[in-house]
């Protein structure tokens, strides 16, 4: 395949597998798994078929400016989302908090101030801000010693109870996985720290930090133990204050690191600030993690940037603790208060059975991790056909490049695509928007899981288990299959 499409392409060089049928009229309402048939194949389950994917596929597309079906196989059946969840998400979250909407993480004096001294506690006060990191502890910090404080005469506290705190966000991922950190009222680093080993004369010498573009504090609530074995590579051990991890010797080499997923964030950034304090001459006594909203006089603000920054980071990223944190404050703002993931994503399913009428989404957390979540593409295809009024979205999605048949992404593609894409051990999803050669504007969401072969996986298994990707590759390729399917056929 040439770099250069031509629209002549796509209405005869796709071929049999592409053509016309009845089936578009009536199209099938479950998805195609194998089974015996007499009936003809219609033209979008031969294109499936040709796929050789094994498990289910389900897939709606709709005209943007109609808002009518197109073609569909299974639209009314949910399936895993994976990642493309956080396109819903945003849409919530650009609901109920604004586009406009910021973050604030306050240093608040619990009592009086007086020549620079606190006469009381002082409070980091966590608000839900999934971006805060190292930099902006650092000017916190730096701006706490500019408004003149110079010693806290009661105790060092973080507060964390802006929202619920959860162990990980998918407790069926492997322990030391970055992408399933702890999620509470106050991040750092997306709940992630650095772990780095060396080789030195008789061992290793490992370091756990916080490192930014400019800082490399080291952190004590975060320790490394190098245990002469093969397997497990990590085992994880939490206490009152520590996470406690232990490494295998034999999978260290000369050297190293990997950031590890932080199960106590309070505690994390409560000794992150406690060393950039020092620096800046305030000493702060043992952090203590509190829930109670603090009361007092903020003594330095820092403020995120907007929503729809915050969103497009997440949705170009795919950053499941940024998809957890804001899907619960928006539910928060929408006056629930959730004890944990599932409760703030069912929050979000009755929100969008009201707002779209997509009564078959069933979200077990907001970034898509969790594989129990199911979601029908065509009740996606709702949402995106409705938030495509307000004009809010498809900006923030991401370019989806199609590619030719050597893998290389098309850069002068008729078909413009951008879209979330999602991807869990045998599950993969699309969903988005796409423009086509002659500017009609379609709205799209492709499922695909084979849960039998997921289901099988252990839990060491998770992070790269033997055929998922050959599985999602082939998935990746019907993806863009239908795509210039949908392009030929209602492009004009």
């Amino acid at each position: 395949m040439t770099d250069r499409i031509s629209r002549r392409f796509f209405l005869a060089g796709l071929g049999a597998a592409l053509a016309p049928s009845a089936g578009w009229a009536n199209p099938p309402a479950v998805s195609l798994r194998p089974q015996l048939r007499t009936a003809p194949l219609s033209g979008p389950e031969r294109v499936v078929r040709s796929a050789g994917l094994k498990g289910e596929v389900v897939f709606a597309v709709a005209d943007v400016k109609t808002g009518v079906q197109l073609e569909a196989l299974g639209a009314d059946e949910g399936l895993p989302p994976a990642s493309v969840a956080k396109a819903l998400t945003a849409l919530y979250a650009l609901d109920m908090l604004g586009p406009d909407h910021r973050f604030e993480t306050r240093l608040i004096a619990g009592g009086p101030v007086e020549n620079g001294v606190i006469k009381g506690d002082l409070i980091l006060a966590g608000g839900g801000d999934p971006l805060l990191d190292t930099e902006a502890l650092a000017a916190m910090a730096a701006n706490l010693r500019e408004a003149g404080i110079r010693e806290v005469r009661g105790d060092f506290k973080v507060y964390e109870g802006a929202l619920p705190y959860v162990f990980s966000i998918d407790p069926g991922q492997p322990d030391h996985v970055g992408y399933s950190p702890a999620v509470t009222g106050i991040s750092l680093n997306f709940n992630r720290v650095h772990f780095e080993w060396k080789r030195a004369a008789t061992g290793y010498d490992v370091t756990m930090d916080a490192r930014s573009a400019n800082y490399k504090p080291r952190v004590e609530m975060a320790r490394m133990k190098v245990k002469n074995r093969r397997l497990p590579i990590y085992t994880y051990e939490a206490t009152a204050r520590a996470d406690n991890w232990t490494v295998a010797r034999a999978a260290l080499g000369k050297g190293g690191a990997r950031w590890l997923p932080v199960r106590k964030p309070s505690l994390y950034a409560g000794d992150v600030f406690r060393t950039l304090a020092r620096v800046n001459g305030i000493v702060l006594g043992r952090t203590q993690v509190v829930r109670t909203a603090p009361e007092g006089t903020a003594l330095v603000v820092h403020r995120s940037a907007p929503l729809t920054d915050i969103l497009r980071g997440m949705l170009k990223y795919s950053t499941n603790l940024t998809a957890e944190m804001v899907g619960m404050a928006a539910t928060k703002a929408r006056g629930v208060m959730p004890g944990d993931l599932r409760e703030s994503a069912a929050e979000m399913n009755r929100w969008a059975a009201e707002t779209y009428g997509a009564t078959r989404i069933a979200m077990v957390d907001h970034s898509g991790l969790g594989d129990a979540s199911r979601m029908a593409p065509g009740d996606l295809v709702k949402a995106l056909v409705e938030a495509r009024k307000s004009d809010l979205l498809r900006p923030l999605l991401k370019p989806y490049r199609l590619k030719d048949s050597k893998g290389r992404p098309v850069k002068s593609h008729p078909i413009k695509v951008d879209a979330k894409t999602g991807t869990l051990n045998f599950v993969s999803g699309l969903g988005g928007f796409m423009t086509t050669a002659d500017g009609a504007e379609l709205a799209f969401a492709i499922f695909t899981a084979d849960m039998a072969r997921r289901a099988q996986l252990s839990k060491a298994e998770r992070e790269r288990p033997q055929g998922a990707r050959p599985w999602n590759r082939r998935s990746r390729n019907l993806q863009q299959a239908l795509i210039e399917r949908w392009g030929a056929l209602y492009g004009s």
